[in-house]
C-alpha cells in the first residue's frame, strides 16, 4: 500500500500543475468560441494546447473529451506541425493517464513517441517514452512493456545528457523493480536517481528517491533503515512545506513502525498523517489514513476503538465513492469481527466488501471496453481527417491545373516566339563555350605528365641523395600525391579542401627533398567553407613550385612559402608570397645554366587562366606578380595574386 503513496509522489513530479481557474459551460466554451478568430498557425496551435491543459478538469468532471486537444491535433495535421502533434498528444495522454484511462493513455502518448520519431528530436521523444512507460507502469500486468519504454527512454536522455529524464527513467525503472519485489535492484536505480537530482538542486526529487530507498528496506524487512530514509524524506518534505509528502512519510513511518510492532510510535505518525491530510484536497488519503489508524488499533485487540475508524472511513469513502477503500475497509472490518468472536457481523462485512469488489471488476471491465472503443474512433477519426485532407488537396491541384492549363496555352505562342530567338542565340553562346571548354579540358590534361615528370625526377635525384628508408617514405607519399592529382584533374571543378589537401601533400615531398630548406604556411579567411567552394584543379601549384624552384632554393638561409585564401562574393583570391632571391637573380641563375625556357606548368596554367575568363564572361580572373623589395631595391622575395571566379556546391 504505501509503495502507492510514493508512487502518487512521483506522478505529480512528473506532471506540472495546472491553475485551474473557476470554470462554468459557459466560460469554456465561449473560449474555444474564440479560438475561431485565431489564424491557422502553429500559434493557434499552441494556444489550443494551453487552453487544454488549464481547463481540463472541466471535461474530466463532465466525462467529455477535451475539445482543445482535439481542435490541436486537427490544425496540426492540417498545417504539418510535428511539435503541435507531438505536444497535443503528449497533453491528451496525460489528461487520460489522470483519469486511470491508462489504455488510452498509452495510446495517445504512443502516438507522441511517433510523431517524435518523425521530427527525429530526442528529447521530445525521451519525454514520451517515459510517459507511454508510467502509463504501462500503471497497468499491472504490463511491467515488461513499462520497463522496455523506460530503458529506451534512459538510453536516449544519457546520449543527450539531459538530466532530467534520466532521472524519470532510472527512478521508474526502480519503481518497477520494487513491484516485482526486485529491492537490491530497486535500491541500486534509486540511489543512481537521488545523486542525480542532489547535483541538479531538486528537492523534490530527492525526498521521491529516499522515501522508495525506505521502501525498498522495508520490503527486505530492514525496518531501522527503512525508518532513516523516511525520515531523511520527511526532512525534506518539511523543508518544501509539502503536504502530500508529508502525508506519505507520516504513513510510511507508521507501517514501519507497526511491523516492528511499536504500536505507539505507529499511532503518532498514523495521527499526524491524518492531520496533514486535512490540508490537502483529495479525501482519498483522509479516508486511507482512518483506515491505517483502524487496523492498527486492531491488531492491537482494541476492537472499539478500531471499529471508530473503520467507519469514519467507510462514511467517507461513501460520501466520495471510494470503491477501493470501502472494499478495503469492509474486508478489514470482517477481520476485526471475526478476531472478537461476533462472526454474523464479520460476514455481512466481507459480503459488502465482496460488493464492492465486483463493482469494481465490473467497472475495470467497462472502462477497458470504453478505452478500446475510444482508441478505435480515434484511429478512425484521424484516417477520415487525413482521407478529408486528401480530398481537398485534390480538389485545390485541379482547380490550380486548369487555370495553369488556361494560362499556359495562352502563354505558349508568345514563349515558342521569344524561345525560339533565344534558343538561335543559345545554340550559338554554347558552341563557342563548348570550344573554349574543350581547350580547357586539353590544357587540363597537359598538367598532369608535366607534373609527374617534374615529381619523377624529383624522386630520381632523393633516390641517389638519401638512405633506401627514406626514399620509400617519400615514394608512398608521392603516390598518394598521384592518386589525388589523377582523381582532381578528371573534373572541371574541385572543392578547396581537396585543392589545399593535395597542395599541403606536395608542399611536404617538396620540403622533405630539400632538406628542409623552408616553411610554409596556409591562412584560409575564417567564414570560407572549404568543402563549398569549388575552384579549378592544380590551379595554385604551379606558381608555389615555381617559388620554391626559382626562389626559396637558392636563398641563403631559411626561406617561407606564405599562401592566404580569402573570399569576396563569388571571387576567390590566393596570395602566394615567398622571401627567396627574386625574379631577377632567378632569371641570372637560369641563364648562367643555360636554361632559357619558359617553365611549361606557369604557361598552361596561364592558358587555363584565360580560358576561365572567356568561360565566363568575366575580367576578373587574373593573375599578377609583384617583386618585393626594400627601400634600396634589394630583393625580398616575389608575391604571386591570383583572382579567380568559383562555383558553389549549394
Amino acid at each position: 500500500m504505501f509503495k502507492g503513496y510514493f508512487y502518487l509522489l512521483f506522478v505529480l513530479f512528473l506532471v506540472k500543475g495546472n491553475d485551474v481557474i473557476a470554470q462554468d459551460s459557459v466560460l469554456v466554451f465561449r473560449t474555444l468560441d474564440s479560438a475561431k478568430r485565431l489564424p491557422a498557425d502553429t500559434g493557434k496551435v499552441k494556444w489550443l494546447i494551453e487552453k487544454g491543459k488549464s481547463l481540463g478538469r472541466y471535461f474530466d468532471k463532465q466525462g467529455a473529451e477535451n475539445p482543445f486537444f482535439q481542435e490541436a491535433i486537427l490544425l496540426s495535421q492540417r498545417i504539418k506541425y510535428a511539435y503541435g502533434l507531438f505536444n497535443a498528444y503528449n497533453e491528451a495522454g496525460s489528461a487520460k493517464r489522470n483519469k486511470s484511462e491508462y489504455l488510452l493513455a498509452a495510446d495517445y502518448h504512443q502516438k507522441a513517441v511517433k510523431y517524435a520519431e518523425e521530427a527525429r528530436n530526442d528529447l521530445w521523444l525521451c519525454i514520451a517514452l517515459n510517459n507511454t512507460g508510467v502509463d504501462y507502469r500503471r497497468m499491472d500486468d504490463q511491467l515488461e512493456k513499462a520497463f522496455d519504454y523506460h530503458f529506451r527512454a534512459l538510453q536516449l536522455a544519457e546520449k543527450i545528457n539531459d538530466v532530467r529524464n534520466i532521472c524519470v527513467a532510472i527512478n521508474s525503472i526502480g519503481n518497477i523493480n520494487l513491484s516485482t519485489e526486485k529491492y537490491a535492484e530497486a535500491i541500486n536505480h534509486f540511489e543512481k536517481a537521488l545523486e542525480l537530482e542532489k547535483q541538479s538542486k531538486n528537492n523534490l526529487g530527492v525526498a521521491i528517491n529516499l522515501g522508495n530507498i525506505g521502501y525498498a528496506y522495508q520490503g527486505l524487512k530492514r525496518l531501522d533503515l527503512a525508518i532513516e530514509y523516511y525520515k531523511k524524506s520527511l526532512a525534506v518534505n518539511q523543508q518544501l512545506n509539502n503536504s502530500i509528502g508529508l502525508a506519505i512519510c507520516y504513513n510510511s513511518l507508521g507501517s514501519a513502525y507497526q511491523e516492528k510492532k511499536d504500536y505507539a510510535q505507529a499511532l503518532e505518525y498514523l495521527n499526524k498523517a491524518l492531520e496533514v491530510n486535512g490540508n490537502v484536497d483529495d479525501k482519498v488519503h483522509v479516508a486511507e489514513s482512518y483506515l491505517n489508524i483502524a487496523k492498527l488499533w486492531s491488531l492491537q485487540g482494541k476492537h472499539e476503538e478500531a471499529r471508530k475508524y473503520f467507519m469514519q472511513s467507510i462514511n467517507l469513502s461513501q460520501s466520495w465513492r471510494f470503491k477501493y477503500l470501502l472494499m478495503e475497509g469492509y474486508k478489514a472490518l470482517a477481520k476485526d469481527y471475526k478476531a472478537s468472536g461476533d462472526f454474523k457481523r464479520s460476514m455481512e462485512a466481507m459480503e459488502k466488501s465482496l460488493v464492492y469488489k465486483d463493482s469494481l471488476i465490473s467497472e475495470q471491465s467497462s472502462l477497458a471496453w470504453a478505452q478500446t472503443q475510444a482508441i478505435y474512433d480515434v484511429d478512425r477519426k484521424d484516417n477520415q481527417i487525413k482521407s478529408l485532407e486528401h480530398d481537398k488537396q485534390l480538389g485545390e491541384l485541379r482547380t490550380k491545373r486548369n487555370v495553369v492549363y488556361t494560362l499556359s496555352m495562352a502563354g505558349f505562342l508568345v514563349m515558342l516566339i521569344i524561345g525560339g530567338f533565344f534558343y538561335i542565340r543559345h545554340r550559338n553562346l554554347e558552341t563557342n563555350k563548348q570550344t573554349l571548354q574543350l581547350e580547357l579540358r586539353s590544357l587540363r590534361a597537359q598538367m598532369n605528365p608535366h607534373f609527374i615528370f617534374n615529381s619523377l625526377s624529383s624522386i630520381h635525384r632523393f633516390i641517389w641523395s638519401n638512405n633506401q628508408e627514406e626514399a620509400s617514405d617519400y615514394l608512398t607519399k608521392f603516390s598518394r600525391l598521384m592518386r589525388m592529382i589523377l582523381d582532381n584533374t578528371q573534373y572541371t571543378f574541385i572543392s578547396l579542401n581537396k585543392e589545399l589537401e593535395s597542395l599541403r601533400l606536395y608542399l611536404d615531398l617538396e620540403k622533405l627533398r630539400c632538406n628542409d630548406v623552408f616553411e610554409y604556411q596556409i591562412n584560409v579567411e575564417d567564414d570560407i567553407n572549404e568543402e563549398e567552394v569549388m575552384i579549378p584543379p592544380m590551379i595554385i601549384q604551379p606558381y608555389v613550385e615555381n617559388a620554391i624552384w626559382h626562389g626559396l632554393v637558392h636563398k641563403s638561409g631559411k626561406g617561407m612559402l606564405d599562401i592566404a585564401v580569402t573570399l569576396k562574393g563569388k571571387t576567390l583570391t590566393c596570395t602566394v608570397t615567398d622571401n627567396g632571391i627574386g625574379r631577377k637573380k632567378a632569371i641570372e641563375i637560369k641563364e648562367k645554366k643555360g636554361q632559357t625556357h619558359r617553365s611549361m606548368g606557369m604557361k598552361v596554367t596561364e592558358g587555363r587562366i584565360d580560358l576561365i575568363r572567356k568561360i565566363n564572361n568575366t575580367k576578373e580572373a587574373d593573375v599578377t606578380i609583384i617583386d618585393l623589395e626594400d627601400e634600396t631595391g634589394k630583393a625580398l622575395g616575389t608575391k604571386v595574386t591570383l583572382i579567380l571566379p568559383v562555383e558553389f556546391i549549394f
